[in-house]
C-alpha cells in the first residue's frame, strides 16, 4: 500500500513539473517575442532620457486595468498603434538598410508645455533667440522683444555655428605643433588688431561730417521714439552704441544664456508661475516667501532676491546690497508722516508722485498675498506705510492701500503686515486707522475683496471688538445697524456678517 501512494505521489509531481514546464517556455516565448517588437521601434535619433525609458517599459505596464498611463513615460512603447508602424515600416523601406539614413522622429520633453504662451505684447510664441527651436515661451526666448524675426534669429545661429567650426578647426591645427609657451600666432595678431582698430573706432566718436550731418541727433532720436513706442515691452536698441565686435560677443552671450534658461525650463527645474524667488533679506531678517511675485526675469531665476528695506530697491547680490546701503540716503518711506506715537509712524505715500516706491512696495507685497493683481499701475491710489523706527532708521511694518476715488466706497484696497511683525497687533492698528480715514471722509468704508486668510480674521476680529464694545457704551433702548454703520463708519453688510457669525443675529425664512 505504502508502495502505490508513493508511486502516485511521484506521478504527481511528475505532472505538475512538466506543467511548469510548459508555462516556462510559453512565458519565455511571449517575453523574447515582446522583446524583437521592442528592439524593432527605432531609439536612434531619441534623447538619452527617452532611451532609459523605453529599457524601461520594455515589460507591460504595471497599471490598474482601464485606467489609462499617466505621462509619456508610462506608455508601453512595445506594442505601437498600427498606424505608427506602417509609417516607421515606409521610413525604413524609402531610408535602405542603413540606419544613419533613418527619418528622425522628433520627440520633445515631457514637461515641454505646449499651452504657454510668450508674454511679450504681440508675440505669436514662434521661433526662438538661439536659432534652435521653432516655439518659445519667455521673453529671454523671445526674438519679438530683441527687435528680431525668427529668420534672422535663424541666420545668425547659421553664422555662430560656421564661426565656432572654423575656430575650433584653426585651435585643433594650431595645437597639432604647439608647445606651452608659445607665442600668438600671426591669424591672432591680425584679429587682435582688427578689434582694437574697431574699438577705436568707435571710441574717437562720431566724424565732423557726421556730426554735421547731424547723425548724432538722428540716433538719439531713433532710441527715443522706439522707447516711447514699445517702454519696457522690447529691449532698447543696442546699434551704435559700442563697436560692432562688442555688440556681437554680447548677442553671443545672450543667445547662449537663452540656450542654458530653454534647457532648466525642460528640464522641469523653472516652470511658469512657480515662485522662483524662494527667500528675500530684508533688512536683519532673512523671510521665506509664499506666493510667486511678478519681478522681472532676470531677478526671477534668482533664488535669493536682497531687497533694501528703505528705498525698497531690489538687488541680486548681498554685494550689490552692501555697496548700495553704503550710499543710500532714505532712512524712512517717501512722503508725508501724518501719525506718530512713540516708535510707531505712518507715512502718507501718493503712487503719482512716488511711483517707483509704490510698484517696489507692490511687488513685495505680493510674496505674501495670493489675491492681488496691483503691480505697476499705482498712480490712482494713495499707499500708507506703517514704520517702527530705532537708531537706524524707520524700518517697513505693513501698510495698506486705497484708491483716491473709490465708486464702491472701498477703504482698504490691499493690506499687509511683514511676517516678522505678525501677530503683534499692527494688522489691526492698520484696519483702525483705515477706518479713521473714513471718519475723517464722513463716510462708510469696507475692504476691497477677496480678502487672503489672514486677512479675513484680521477683519473679522477687528469688527467683533469695534461691535461689542459699542454695543457696552451704549445707553438707549433700541438698536439699528444702520446707526452702528454711522457711528463706527463699518459697512452694514459687513455688520450683518458678524453678528451672525457671533450668533447674535438669525434670519427665518
Amino acid at each position: 500500500d505504502d508502495s502505490g501512494d508513493h508511486e502516485k505521489t511521484d506521478s504527481s509531481h511528475s505532472e505538475a513539473n512538466q506543467r511548469n514546464n510548459t508555462r516556462l517556455t510559453r512565458s519565455s516565448l511571449r517575453l523574447s517575442q515582446s522583446s524583437q517588437d521592442v528592439i524593432s521601434v527605432p531609439h536612434l535619433d531619441a534623447p538619452p532620457d527617452v532611451k532609459q525609458a523605453a529599457e524601461r517599459y520594455e515589460s507591460p505596464p504595471r497599471t490598474p486595468t482601464g485606467n489609462a498611463p499617466s505621462s509619456e513615460s508610462d506608455i508601453d512603447i512595445s506594442s505601437p498603434n498600427a498606424s505608427h508602424d506602417e509609417s516607421v515600416t515606409k521610413d525604413q523601406k524609402d531610408s535602405g538598410s542603413d540606419p544613419s539614413h533613418r527619418p528622425k522622429r522628433r520627440r520633445f520633453h515631457e514637461s515641454y508645455n505646449f499651452n504657454m504662451k510668450c508674454p511679450t505684447p504681440g508675440c505669436n510664441s514662434l521661433g526662438h533667440l538661439t536659432g534652435k527651436h521653432e516655439r518659445h515661451f519667455s521673453i529671454s526666448g523671445c526674438p519679438l522683444y530683441h527687435n528680431l524675426s525668427a529668420d534672422e534669429c535663424k541666420v545668425k545661429a547659421i553664422e555662430r555655428e560656421k564661426q565656432e567650426e572654423e575656430r575650433s578647426q584653426g585651435q585643433n591645427e594650431e595645437n597639432r605643433h604647439a608647445t606651452r609657451h608659445q607665442a600668438p600666432t600671426p591669424r591672432q595678431v591680425r584679429y587682435k588688431e582688427k578689434v582694437m582698430e574697431m574699438r577705436k573706432r568707435r571710441d574717437s566718436g562720431l566724424t565732423k561730417d557726421q556730426k554735421e550731418k547731424g547723425v548724432c541727433c538722428r540716433l538719439v532720436r531713433i532710441h527715443s521714439e522706439h522707447r516711447q513706442t514699445h517702454g519696457t515691452t522690447r529691449e532698447p536698441l543696442l546699434e551704435n552704441i559700442t563697436s560692432d565686435y562688442d555688440l556681437e560677443l554680447f548677442r553671443k552671450a545672450q543667445a547662449r544664456a537663452a540656450e542654458d534658461l530653454e534647457k532648466l525650463l525642460l528640464q522641469g527645474q523653472i516652470t511658469e508661475g512657480s515662485n522662483m524667488i524662494k527667500t528675500i533679506l530684508f533688512g536683519r531678517y532673512e523671510l521665506d516667501t509664499w506666493y510667486h511675485s511678478p519681478y522681472p526675469e532676470e531677478y526671477a531665476r534668482l533664488g535669493r532676491l536682497y531687497i533694501c528695506e528703505f528705498c525698497l530697491k531690489y538687488m541680486k547680490s548681498q554685494t550689490i546690497l552692501r555697496r548700495h546701503m553704503a550710499k543710500c540716503v532714505w532712512k524712512h518711506p517717501p512722503g508725508d508722516e501724518v501719525y506718530r506715537k512713540g516708535a510707531i509712524s505712518v507715512f502718507e505715500v501718493d503712487g503719482k508722485k512716488n511711483k517707483i516706491y509704490c510698484q517696489n512696495l507692490c511687488l513685495l507685497a505680493k510674496l505674501f498675498l495670493d489675491h492681488k493683481t496691483l503691480y505697476y499701475d499705482v498712480e490712482p491710489f494713495l499707499f500708507y506705510v506703517m514704520t517702527e523706527a530705532d537708531n537706524t532708521g524707520c524700518h517697513l511694518v505693513g501698510y495698506f492701500s486705497k484708491e483716491k476715488n473709490s465708486f464702491l466706497n472701498y477703504n482698504v484696497s490691499c493690506i499687509l503686515t511683514m511676517p516678522q511683525y505678525m501677530r503683534q497687533g499692527y494688522g489691526k492698528m492698520l484696519i483702525d486707522f483705515s477706518y479713521l480715514l473714513s471718519k475723517v471722509e464722513e463716510k462708510v468704508g469696507s475692504p476691497e475683496r477677496p480678502l487672503s486668510d489672514l486677512g479675513l480674521i484680521s477683519y473679522r476680529s477687528y469688527w467683533k471688538e469695534v461691535l461689542l464694545r459699542y454695543m457696552c457704551n451704549f445707553k438707549g433702548k433700541e438698536i439699528s445697524i444702520k446707526e452702528i454703520s454711522q457711528e463706527t463708519a463699518v459697512n452694514p453688510v459687513d455688520i450683518v456678517s458678524t453678528l451672525q457669525s457671533l450668533q447674535m443675529l438669525k434670519y427665518w425664512k
